[in-house]
């Protein structure tokens, strides 16, 4: 087997041929920078995910260190991140710690598996409006999970699906806890009004998160407002290494399993590839997509089985480090580091964190997922998308992600097919409604009674089956051979390759004949691999319409035409349309340059 599918080449191992001291001063700086992004965010998200504050330190350390040493992007920042709130909250709702554990680790082999086949360049193909509608609704959803805790409600347990936490929501909304209120609003005021030009080095949600914290310690505001901290409702904030846990599990458990842990798959693969081709754009960069997805497999797989959480690449927090002068792996890894030794450290005074203010600190960054100028435009897409958005949207809110996402790709696929569909012609021509050009028209040039000319345009598969049987259908009598002209399909499918294997066998049955006509290299291949041209007899596999035409003649036993093409005249007819055509780019070219010049002018 050919050794390169299975190629392993972090970006860590490139980076570091030729490091300099410069570059790690770059990197240190952006690592310091990236930390104080990720520590409030790490936390938040993992209480939000309903597992122990600490643990997403932890997916931040771990996870994030062997995205930065085993990933294919040379600045992406992993870490644990919204998109996966609320799959993951459900997971352990439903089946625990262990489950979610052995969730993660399979999505890890998976993301392994779509690295080592080369399926990197494939996700990123996944439609606009499905990876649009999958935000906005975890958006939703992230804010509707952090009514509780922004408001004080006293509500033990709420329940994993929207309509059902709403509706528990509903029933304490005359238990809001006011001072807590008071402390998440102005936690978000901090956060949200924080100067941006400030928030490039320390991020509101730091400065909202210390000076919260701070105050809460200093005062013994938990104990005087009985405001929630992570003391009161955690027990402690754990800063000793994680121990090794080997999850437990029956068979039925890991089957139910997989449909989450796939639908984790594909968010991370999406975020991971996502946050690589807006890096990549910022540095002029080129990321390798297979062994990124190799690199979040392996930290998903080794991750939880030291208390992580699903871990992936963080958009935000890897522009933050682009910006901040990042420019290396190695910068990744000095964020893990630095998140360790603060976890260390500040482990005493995070008991006082508020769970109001990291309530905050969500509710900002749902909204910011859900960019609502790109609601504004829903309007103007096409009809298609936007129901693909709609209905994708509206099941990632009331029903369920997994739902969600596997019904999103499928509509995203059948339209995908439908407009192919739509762009593949089948049409009977003959001399006088022909539109090829030269040697290939079949303008002047006799088709023999008995015979029939379709041309087929674009793609040939499963889609546009239908297209040869309702064209035949058309026909005005059933002819004695049948002519496909296939040089302008570039691509057949094994849909395709039956319904030219059953028109055949229906027209042999008759004792009729089928000739194609300049198969193209693609197909060609598919109908030699399939033994297809054997059946149907090379001689009826023509070049060009002309040796067709002649292969037609002499089926029928009938002599060369009495007026034969000439053949130096159709040369010369495609000589000067061949001309024509570059005289047609020789000018578009001398526009474009003239635009640009023009351009460059204006800007200098």
């Amino acid at each position: 087997m050919n050794a390169s599918i299975f190629s392993f080449r972090p970006k860590l191992f490139e980076a570091l041929k030729g490091y300099s001291k410069a570059r790690l001063r770059g990197d240190f700086m952006a690592g310091v920078n990236v930390m104080v992004m990720a520590f409030p965010l790490s936390i938040a998200f993992a209480i939000a995910s309903g597992v122990k504050p600490e643990q997403g330190l932890f997916t931040a350390i771990i996870g994030g260190a062997l995205i930065a040493a085993l990933g294919g992007s040379s600045v992406q920042i992993g870490g644990p991140t919204g998109a996966f709130v609320v799959i993951t909250y459900g997971v352990v709702q439903g089946y625990g710690a262990d489950g979610l554990i052995l969730c993660t680790m399979i999505a890890g082999v998976m993301l392994a598996i779509m690295g080592l086949a080369r399926l990197g360049s494939v996700i990123r193909f996944i439609p606009y409006p499905v990876s649009r509608a999958f935000t906005k609704g975890i958006a939703i959803l992230i804010l509707s999970s952090q009514i509780k805790n922004f408001l004080g409600l006293q509500v033990d347990k709420l329940p994993v699906d929207f309509a059902g936490k709403m509706h528990v929501l509903g029933e304490h909304l005359d238990a809001i806890h006011w001072p807590t209120v008071g402390f998440a609003v102005a936690s978000l005021l901090v956060i949200a009004l924080w100067p941006s030009r400030l928030g490039r080095y320390v991020p509101g949600s730091m400065v909202g998160l210390l000076v919260a914290t701070v105050v809460v310690a200093v005062f013994g505001l938990g104990e005087k407002w009985h405001l929630a901290t992570i003391g009161s409702q955690f027990g402690g904030f754990g800063s000793t290494w994680p121990d090794f846990h080997l999850p437990h599990a029956d068979l039925g458990t890991l089957r139910a399993l997989v449909q989450p842990a796939f639908t984790i798959a594909l968010l991370v693969s999406m975020q991971a590839l996502l946050c690589a081709v807006v890096t990549d754009g910022m540095l002029d960069d080129r990321h390798d997509s297979n062994q990124e997805l190799i690199g979040q497999g392996v930290a998903n797989f080794v991750g939880p089985l030291f208390g992580c959480i699903p871990v992936t690449g963080a958009v935000a927090r890897s522009i933050g480090n682009v910006r901040a002068g990042g420019r290396t792996p190695v910068a990744g890894l000095v964020h893990s580091g630095l998140l360790a030794l603060v976890l260390v450290a500040a482990a005493p005074l995070a008991v006082h964190i508020p769970l109001a203010t990291l309530s905050a600190i969500l509710v900002v960054a749902a909204f910011r997922m859900v960019a609502w100028k790109q609601l504004v435009r829903l309007g103007r897409w096409p009809l298609s998308d936007s129901l693909v958005f709609i209905t994708t949207f509206a099941l990632t809110i009331f029903a369920d992600l997994t739902v969600a996402v596997e019904v999103g790709v499928v509509l995203a696929a059948l339209l995908m097919v439908k407009r192919i569909s739509e762009t593949s012609q089948i049409t009977a021509v003959d001399e006088s409604s022909d539109t090829e050009g030269s040697h290939h028209s079949l303008v002047g040039k006799e088709i023999p009674e008995g015979v029939l000319v379709f041309r087929v345009f674009g793609a040939f598969f499963f889609g546009v089956v239908d297209k040869l049987d309702d064209e035949l259908k058309r026909a005005k009598h059933e002819p004695d051979i049948l002519i496909l002209r296939i040089r302008k399909v570039l691509a057949m499918d094994a849909t395709g390759l039956q319904a030219l294997e059953d028109l055949h066998a229906k027209l042999r049955a008759k004792g009729k004949h089928l000739i194609l006509s300049a198969p193209h290299t693609q197909p060609l291949f598919v109908m030699e691999k399939a033994g297809f041209l054997d059946r149907l007899g090379r001689e009826n596999v023509c070049p060009h319409i002309d040796a067709a035409l002649a292969r037609a003649r002499e089926i029928l036993g009938l002599p060369p035409p009495a007026n034969p093409p000439d053949s130096a005249e159709a040369l010369r007819a495609e000589k000067e349309q061949l001309a024509s055509a570059r005289r047609e780019i020789a000018d578009a070219l001398a526009r474009a340059n003239r635009i640009l010049g023009h351009n460059d002018g204006a800007r200098g």
